[in-house]
């Protein structure tokens, strides 16, 4: 597989979930209101708008700073890069999962350096209890992070003998 062609599918995927990201976004700030969760599937699910100026799943919401987090987020993305680049042809998979884990990045990053704050309307629970609020970029790194672990210990080498 050529060089070039290799790229294709990574960054397909990582436009795909970045778009998804931004318009979902782009949705929940224009159809929901602050404190006023709609349900989805009564009981688990809503749609319940917040605006988080910390990281991930609204974790470091107070006195975390914007620039701090924007400075890891243009690192974080530009080691993910790297490792992207370097992956071996025949690793679909962790290039994928890089693809998805850049995407949950720079979504985030565009929000934060846009407005100051990450825009999140996801809410999972199970009746009284609430897990935090997240949006698609949230999922994307953490699906992404899942699958390069799950191809890490794919790939892990065997000792000898096993």
């Amino acid at each position: 597989m050529s060089r070039r062609l290799r790229f294709v599918i990574p960054i397909a995927v990582l436009v795909v979930s970045l778009f998804a990201d931004q318009a979902s976004k782009a949705w929940a700030r224009s159809s929901l209101d602050v404190g006023h969760p709609v349900p989805v599937v009564e009981g688990f699910w809503d749609w319940e708008l917040a605006f988080n100026p910390g990281a991930a799943f609204s974790m470091f919401p107070d006195g975390t700073k914007r620039v701090v987090l924007s400075v890891f987020g243009v690192a974080a993305t530009l080691v993910i890069g790297f490792m992207l680049v370097r992956a071996k042809p025949d690793r679909k998979l962790e290039r994928i999962a890089l693809a998805l884990t850049a995407s949950g990045a720079i979504g985030n990053l565009i929000d934060r350096i846009g407005t100051g704050v990450v825009t999140d309307f996801v809410r999972w629970r199970w009746h009284d209890h609430r897990w935090p609020i997240f949006n698609v970029a949230d999922a994307a790194l953490l699906i992404g992070v899942a699958m390069l672990l799950i191809d890490s210990w794919r790939h892990k080498v065997k000792p000898d003998g096993g």
